[in-house]
């Protein structure tokens, strides 16, 4: 049943009265009574609270009366948490130390000597106040309140066809094939659920099928019935009735009506749609499809439903949503409400704002719809762009929108309800982790243990699936754990979260009294975070939330940076906050106030440089969740850690320089997440304290197993009662205590159900126990043996009955696999996937006698296996993908013939590999699709001949060959150019040649698009089968990279390669090239470097051309005339004799470097002003460039300048009218400015980025910078005199960094220095020497 939200919030706050410890707590404090006065308030609110939930979707007094009881009720739930906090305190803290708590620290000096009471009895009072005015304050409602009717406008639904309906071609044939063929079933008839959120089209798909002829002409029957909210078994009955009987009736009860529908569907094939079912009660759908039964096989229920629950109960265990439309069928859908026409191409103007409308609406049909309605009277694009800017319920036609999502929201009970709103503080598209986001919800308090009966945990899992099955959450494309939010769900939070969730998007201007109200808000994790825009969150004291938030794929090299001054100066400021998120920011320390926050539930620190923990950290008593995984940096935690009772997650993954653990985790008994422990010596660790972690679950790495002495010390850590799903365990890599770590490994079986993923590094032993291989580990798919030493063979691992991936690595002693993977004649490893054997040295012989083995197979790999010589395997159906690298050739023999169907061969390193022994391997590769072959020295050619080449290798497409050194050409007999047949490799498309020193010639298939030939230093042709009318030619080429290749002259048929679209030639010193480049029309990426032969480029043709890289080209001495239109990035860089350019026609030009061509003396700036699109300019290092450089002209739009090394010295440059545009400056190598004050009118006050280098007499940069009021980031380098920085601009920046400036570097560097105070702020500060 719907509620409130502020229900939920009310709920937890009578759990927490409720609790006898802190009655007790209460009562010796002396602030019982004024609690139980509080509660005996807040419960005759309470009593009002249903009629509250039907009431304010329609009355605003209603919703303005919640509002403010969950602000209040928000303000118990604080004050009751100080006291349960305070009590935790003195319970954990001796005598001596509890007059320094925290707590007291809040409390006026000169109220010290009173008991708590004191402080707290007036605000208690205060608040009781407030709840008793509230109460008189009650708008009309009443203590047992009617639901209202909403009206869902289903009821006027009909199954007549839509006019104009776009898209849903895929799913419309899907579902018809169901409906007409389907799959045999025991039952007469079956349901095709259509499941989405509210308006993705579920009823309009449902009304395609229902009238499709098809259809029509397959059933007998057909009825239509729209089910909405209220499922009245006899009402859908009548209404089903009514649609297949030709006779009208009135029945008094449902046995009779029933009765009667069960003789209409008697033997008739027939179709049922119910739409927009909301009812999740299973015995009301039992009752309801009773007459069903009667019905002819093949009968069908289409049934439409936002919600899953129902379906998982009826037998569904997985169903596929309805997606929104295409981006492509949603313009059309777009373009056909509101200008009548398929599509924009006749309205290109207004093309932009619809395909941002299309991405605010994500797709869904209903929004599309009813935006299009809208602006059908629009015509401007202004006025779009008014539409695409508003929020989707503030819009003319939000009525039609907003209510089909809200009644999503409405239908929710109040703690999923406040769940949903929650989520409002992550922005658009972002990947929600299920297992994060369920930890954040219980920090917040929502998931409250006490009166569900289960774990918070588990609590959290069931609320998420209940979301996700109505459609709040859909999963992600790249899959679980992560799943996405729908835009207009998105919306939906946002809108409902109201006044207690702020996602901050940088808003300038917030009122203090705003600021107050907000208890959760997130930001997002930008490069550069700085206190600026966070200075009035010090006013935000009531926050409980603060999360950094971030869109997109993270890649580990990203860096963000966050100013001090918000961990020092803000977060006091923030005593309530249970949430704090600092994951992936550059900190290296931290701060010591966060250990004040006694409220904090939840503290993330994960991927930070941070060394260690604050001492005090034991003083967060109420954490629940403290995650630094990724923090490669963290050395050692602290002693005070055995404090925090109520931790439940502590997530230390990726601490490899984290070695020890503090003494007494073992005695946090809450700990269900631990995912490594180090087992230490005498004092240290020891296993059996996991004997006490009974909770702990999900992911374990054990390390320091050679320190376990006796076998029942194992036994104690009891395992096989926790529900791991992933174990590793880790001894010494010097362990060679083979009996007794037998014994150990024995009594550290783990649970037999959970167990997903198991790995072993350096176990000692001589071999494993019976348990390892055991096939009652059903669930494991992942098993990972590594540096098993003086194993001398391996566990039974065949009879797993899941496992999908096996690793054997470095197990030294095998020298014998047969039955020891199975000890079975039956299917052995019937579900592997992927085999990988590695640095196994002594290993010879591989056999197998099962009937069936490695049925599913696809991945096979062995790597540096040197002495294995006989393998006998019997074919492998499934394998696809083979890797051999370091072993003999018998062992590539043999398997290329139990492979016949891989189409990945990769083969390194094979001993003994000749070109007889490849020649008898190659008739195998008939299904090869890509081939890699590297360092196998001793074939000097892969075919005989290119007929025998094109009779094996039919299905080859890639074929890359690396650093074989005596490799002299592809085919041993080539044919030349004329003779090479068409058929020649036909299907390649790809060849790459790398590196092979004695490679002469390289004749290449017709068929190739790609080709790269590096390193091949005595190739001296390359060659193209000649072209005729029919083709040849090197006429598929698309791209064609060759580098390093110094006795090539040409490449013949190169002209002919007229679809060539990228051309990269590099050190190549004997080629010619410039006859050809003529005729490559199609060219758009043309790059040479280290030319001797190339003089000019005169009269290039290029049109198509959009990227031009020309660098080393010493003999080119000018650019006469450049008329590339297309052109959008030119390189020129080291042509030590070029002098001029010519006439430049480059009207897309957008990036343009000039790099050390030392004689360049005429520079067309005058020219430069009609480069409307130039952004990005590098002019640099040339001496000789004519004096009157620069000038003052400028492309109007540049962005981006780096300059220096000029014939005219910078301190003589004059005023050079900078374009506004301008936001990053680079300028370097200059010896005669001392100080900044001679370049202040160089400067625009636009500037946003400011670097400085190699200014070797500058000295002072403290005046001339002071009107760059935008700059964030400022780089410093080479500057050996600089003494100071410029002080008025500093509190805005976000970045800065010196190099090489050792005076500077004194200055700055360190909390004591000269100038820390004043920059401490910044985000980012490095200095470096």
């Amino acid at each position: 049943m719907a509620e409130a939200a502020a229900a939920a919030l009310v709920k937890v706050i009578f759990d927490k009265l409720a609790d006898e410890a802190f009655k007790k707590y209460a009562r010796s404090q002396n602030i019982h009574s004024e609690l139980k006065q509080l509660g005996s308030t807040l419960s005759q609110i309470q009593a009002l609270l249903n009629d509250a939930s039907h009431k304010e979707i329609t009355d605003e007094s209603v919703r303005l009366w919640l509002n403010s009881l969950q602000h209040l009720a928000y303000d118990i739930d604080d004050v009751l948490d100080e006291v349960a906090t305070e009590a935790m305190r003195r319970e954990l803290t001796p005598e001596s130390e509890a007059s320094t708590s925290m707590v007291r620290k809040l409390i006026p000096t000169c109220c010290k000597q009173f008991s708590l009471s004191h402080w707290l009895s007036p605000k208690l009072d205060r608040i009781t106040t407030k709840l008793q005015h509230l109460e008189k304050q009650n708008p009309g409602l009443i203590v047992k309140g009617e639901k209202p009717k909403i009206n869902t406008n289903r009821r006027n639904e009909t199954s007549l066809p839509e006019r104009d309906v776009v898209g849903r071609e895929v799913e419309k044939k899907k579902l018809l094939n169901q409906l007409l063929v389907g799959e045999s079933s025991k039952e007469k008839f079956s349901i095709l659920p259509i499941v989405g959120l509210g308006g993705v089209g579920k009823t309009t798909l449902a009304r395609i099928l229902y009238n499709d002829t098809r259809v029509k002409d397959h059933f007998e029957l057909m009825a239509w019935v729209c089910v909405s909210d209220e499922c009245d078994v006899f009402k859908i009955s009548e209404t089903i009735f009514e649609c297949v009987a030709t006779e009208n009736k009135q029945f008094k009860d449902v046995n009779q009506l029933q009765i009667a529908l069960r003789e209409q569907f008697k033997d008739k094939r027939f179709l049922l749609v119910l739409d927009d079912v909301w009812n999740q009660n299973y015995d009301d759908w039992e009752k309801l499809v009773r007459p069903f039964h009667s019905g002819a096989a093949g009968s069908r229920v289409i049934m439409t439903t936002r919600q899953q629950d129902l379906l998982k109960k009826i037998g569904f265990n997985h169903v596929d949503n309805l997606k929104s439309l295409s981006h492509e069928d949603a313009l059309s859908l777009l373009a056909l409400h509101a200008l009548d026409v398929d599509n924009f191409d006749s309205h290109e103007t207004l093309k932009p704002q619809a395909k941002g409308i299309v991405k605010k609406c994500g797709g869904l049909p209903l929004a599309l719809k009813a935006i299009g309605r809208l602006l059908r009277t629009k015509t401007e694009g202004e006025e779009w762009d008014d539409v695409l800017k508003s929020k989707i319920w503030d819009l003319e036609n939000a009525d039609a929108i907003v209510p089909a999502l809200r009644l999503s929201y409405h239908d929710l009970p109040a703690d999923l309800k406040r769940l949903f709103a929650y989520c409002s503080l992550f922005p658009k598209d972002f990947m929600f982790d299920k297992e994060e986001l369920i930890l954040l919800w219980i920090a917040e308090g929502y998931l409250n243990e006490s009166t569900a009966n289960k774990s918070p945990e588990c609590l959290g899992h069931e609320y998420f699936e209940k979301l996700l099955s109505r459609s709040f959450f859909q999963p992600a494309p790249s899959g679980e754990p992560f799943f996405v939010m729908h835009d207009l769900m998105n919306d939906l939070a946002t809108f409902v979260a109201g006044e207690y969730f702020l996602r901050f998007d940088n808003q300038t201007e917030m009122a203090e009294e705003a600021l107050g109200k907000y208890r959760h808000m997130s930001f997002m994790r930008e490069r550069y975070v700085g206190f600026q825009k966070f200075e009035a969150f010090q006013r935000a004291r009531s926050l409980r939330t603060l999360l950094a938030v971030y869109v997109g794929v993270e890649q580990s090299w990203d860096e963000f940076y966050i100013s001090n001054k918000i961990l020092v100066d803000l977060l006091p400021q923030l005593p309530l906050l249970r949430v704090l998120s600092l994951s992936r920011f550059d900190i290296s320390e931290v701060p010591d106030v966060i250990c004040s926050l006694d409220h904090l539930r939840y503290l993330n620190l994960s991927r930070t440089n941070i060394s260690k923990l604050p001492e005090n950290v034991g003083n967060l008593y109420n954490l629940q969740t403290l995650i630094v995984f990724g923090c490669e940096s963290l050395s050692t935690l602290p002693k005070s850690f055995l404090k925090l009772k109520k931790l439940r997650h502590f997530d230390i993954r990726d601490t490899p320089h984290l070695k020890k653990l503090p003494l007494g985790i073992g005695e946090l008994k809450n700990l269900q997440t631990l995912p490594k422990v180090i087992v230490g010596g005498d004092g240290d660790f020891a296993i059996t304290k996991l004997k006490g972690l009974e909770n702990l679950r999900g992911e374990l790495s054990i390390e320091g197993l050679q320190k376990v002495q006796i076998p029942m010390q194992a036994r104690e850590a009891n395992l096989s009662q926790k529900r791991l799903t992933k174990l590793k365990m880790k001894w010494g890599n010097d362990s060679q205590r083979g009996s007794l770590e037998k014994e150990v490994l024995a009594e550290l079986k783990p649970h037999t159900d959970t167990l997903k993923h198991f790995e072993v590094e350096y176990y000692g032993g001589v071999e494993f126990p019976c348990w390892v291989g055991d096939p009652t580990f059903h669930q494991l798919v992942h098993v990972s043996l590594r540096g098993c030493r003086k194993c001398t063979s391996l566990p039974p691992l065949g009879r797993l009955p899941s496992l999908k991936e096996l690793l054997i690595q470095g197990m030294d002693d095998v020298k014998v696999i047969s039955l020891e993977l199975s000890r079975s004649t039956d299917v052995t490893f019937p579900s592997l996937e992927i085999l990988r054997f590695e640095d196994m040295s002594s290993w010879e012989v591989w056999s197998t006698n099962s009937e069936v083995m490695f049925p599913c197979l696809r991945e096979l790999q062995i790597i540096k296996c040197p002495d294995l010589s006989d393998v006998s395997l019997e074919a492998l159906p499934s394998l696809r993908v083979l890797r051999i690298e370091g072993c003999g050739e018998s062992v590539l023999r043999s398997l290329v013939q139990a492979a016949s169907s891989t189409t990945k061969l990769e083969i390194d390193s094979i001993l003994g590999l000749t070109d007889e022994v490849w020649r008898g391997v190659i008739v195998n590769f008939g299904a090869v699709e890509e081939l890699r072959i590297q360092y196998c020295d001793e074939i000097r050619y892969l075919w005989e001949s290119d007929a025998e080449a094109s009779k094996v290798l039919v299905n080859l497409k890639e074929l890359r060959v690396y650093y074989c050194k005596k490799l002299v050409s592809l085919g041993e007999k080539e044919e030349d150019e004329d003779n090479i047949g068409s058929n020649f490799l036909s299907s390649l498309r790809i060849l790459d040649v790398e590196e092979c020193e004695s490679m002469e010639r390289l004749c290449c298939p017709n068929s190739i698009e790609r080709l790269n030939i590096r390193g091949c230093r005595s190739v001296r042709h390359v060659s193209f089968p000649r072209a005729t009318t029919t083709g040849g030619g090197g006429q598929n080429l698309k791209s064609l990279t060759i580098d390093s290749c110094g006795n090539l002259k040409s490449i013949n048929q190169l002209s002919n390669s007229t679809h060539l679209t990228s051309l990269r030639i590099s050190y190549c010193r004997n080629m010619e090239l410039s006859s050809d480049l003529h005729q490559l029309s199609n060219l758009t990426s043309l790059c040479i470097q280290g030319f001797k032969s190339i003089r000019s480029f005169s009269d290039l043709e290029l049109s198509n051309l959009t990227t031009l890289k020309i660098e080393g080209c010493e003999s080119i001495e000018s650019f006469p005339n450049l008329h590339l239109p297309n052109l959008t990035e030119v390189h020129i860089e080291s042509c030590k004799n070029m002098k001029a350019f010519g006439d430049l026609q480059l009207p897309n030009l957008i990036s343009w470097m000039i790099w050390d061509c030392e004689n360049l003396e005429s520079f067309p700036d005058l020219q430069l002003s009609n480069l409307t699109m130039l952004k990005a300019m590098w002019i640099s290092n040339c001496p000789m460039i004519d004096a009157s450089f620069p000038r003052g002209l400028w492309p109007p739009n540049l962005c981006s300048l780096e300059t220096g090394g000029l014939k005219k010295p910078i301190s003589e440059w004059g005023n050079q009218n900078f374009p506004a545009s301008l936001v990053y400056l680079r300028l370097h190598n200059e010896r005669d400015v001392k100080n900044f004050s001679q370049l202040s009118h160089l400067f625009p006050s636009s500037l946003k980025s400011l670097s400085i280098w190699e200014f070797d007499n500058l000295e002072s940069i403290s005046t001339g910078l002071q009107y760059l009021t935008s700059l964030q980031h400022l780089y410093i380098g080479s500057c050996p005199k600089l003494n100071d920085l410029p002080e008025t601009l500093l509190p805005s920046l976000l970045s800065l960094s010196t190099l090489i400036c050792p005076k500077l570097k004194e200055r700055c560097e360190g909390r004591g220095s000269h100038y820390w105070p004043r920059i401490s702020h910044i985000p980012c500060i490095e200095i470096k020497d």
